[in-house]
């Protein structure tokens, strides 16, 4: 499989959103619960308008929601 090299921190920031959940956050940024699920785990990486359509919903500097390692 595949190994990301790609970080985030959507998790946290989704706690500190008043406990937003996945399924909220999908449906902020037009993806389905699974999708968010997997980059969360790092399982998928999302493309550049995603990454930034994350950011905007958190209101963070895309560098702040996903690292590059």
């Amino acid at each position: 499989m595949k190994e990301h090299n790609i970080t985030n921190t959507i998790r946290t920031l989704r706690f500190h959103a008043d406990e937003m959940t996945q399924q909220d956050l999908a449906e902020k940024v037009g993806v389905t619960r699974q999708t968010i699920m997997a980059i969360e785990k790092g399982k998928y990486s999302p493309s550049l308008e995603l990454a930034f359509k994350i950011a905007l919903v958190f209101d963070k500097p895309l560098e702040e929601v996903f690292k590059y390692q």
